[in-house]
């Protein structure tokens, strides 16, 4: 892991497209802002956990549903 010691106003390049500024610091609590292109999905990590549980929980049940229609169409 890369750890980079930044203030306030100072920024991060990550690639060509990627820009992550430091925005504000108040308290424990930083104000990250990420300029990204569009076609670069930027989530917080427990919004991205969560959307990839529900990915795979939809993925499980049509694997589920396959199954199913599998046996029908054999039997």
């Amino acid at each position: 892991m890369l750890v980079l010691t930044r203030k306030k106003h100072e920024a991060i390049q990550i690639g060509e497209e990627i820009e992550v500024k430091i925005l504000g610091i108040e308290g424990d609590q930083v104000k990250l802002g990420i300029d990204a292109p569009k076609s670069v999905d930027v989530h917080r990590k427990e919004i991205y956990l969560e959307i990839q549980n529900q990915n795979n929980e939809a993925l499980g049940a049509t694997s589920d549903l396959l199954s199913l229609l599998n046996q029908q169409n054999k039997g």
